[in-house]
């Protein structure tokens, strides 16, 4: 059985979701698995059809309705876990995240990571056709992250990862609270607190040219928000076991 899966969350992909199947199955050995949100436009229906093409490879688990990123991932997360993956990770379906990179998040992990982050911000900045505004707020709000959360990654909001099963394993799903983009620093605050070891590697991010973007400002400030919350958090807990 191959020990690696992909996790891609979908909402409305239906512009790229059957290129970026075909795509990652030609750069990378690996299994996906679709965690779809009842896409209207029919991005479900099509994996259904690919998977005919990819019987024993690909995966889908449809959802009700929009239920957020977070809670796609734990999903996706643990449908791996169950079915003894070993290498789990995260990607988003619309080409930002380039599927050539795969293998250099694997070989991360197999040199000794337990996490390993996509990075556009770990050797310069590496953000292709987003506006100044998003980039700005992106680049600065990662340095917010890191000073308030004492996190030693450059890219907090990064959402391209390869998580070792063992790390996954480690986190109570439970707890996680972020549903929407504040679920990416929640698990990365979650794993640099257990312990584990984090390396980024370096990616070029590209923005989407296919389909709709699911950020908005108002979304990433929320995340940013929610950073206040996890560090009072971590010092209540501190506070109670001193007692």
């Amino acid at each position: 059985m191959n020990n690696k899966i992909v996790v891609i969350p979908t909402f409305n992909e239906i512009e790229n979701i059957e290129n970026i199947i075909r795509k990652t199955f030609s750069v990378f050995d690996t299994h996906i698995l679709i965690v779809d949100d009842g896409s209207p436009d029919g991005t479900g229906l099509k994996v259904k059809e690919l998977m005919l093409e990819f019987p024993e490879k690909l995966f889908i688990q449809e959802r009700k309705g929009k239920l957020g990123l977070g809670t796609a991932y734990l999903h996706g997360f643990s449908w791996a876990l169950d079915r003894g993956y070993e290498y789990i990770f995260e990607m988003d379906a619309d080409f930002s995240h380039n599927p050539e990179d795969l293998s250099r998040l694997y070989q991360a992990c197999v040199d000794g990571a337990d996490l390993a982050i996509g990075s556009r911000y770990c050797n310069g900045v590496n953000v292709l056709n987003w506006p100044m505004s998003r980039l700005l707020m992106s680049y600065y709000g990662s340095m917010y992250v890191r000073f308030v959360l004492k996190i030693p990654v450059m890219d907090t909001t990064a959402g391209f990862k390869c998580f070792k099963a063992s790390t996954l394993r480690a986190i109570d799903f439970s707890k996680i609270q972020h549903i929407g983009y504040g679920f990416q620093i929640e698990m990365k605050f979650n794993v640099h607190k257990l312990g584990f070891k984090i390396k980024e590697v370096p990616i070029i991010f590209v923005d989407r040219t296919l389909g709709t973007s699911k950020m908005s400002a108002g979304i990433f400030k929320e995340a940013i928000l929610g950073v206040l919350g996890l560090k009072w958090k971590s010092y209540f807990r501190k506070w109670s076991r001193k007692q």
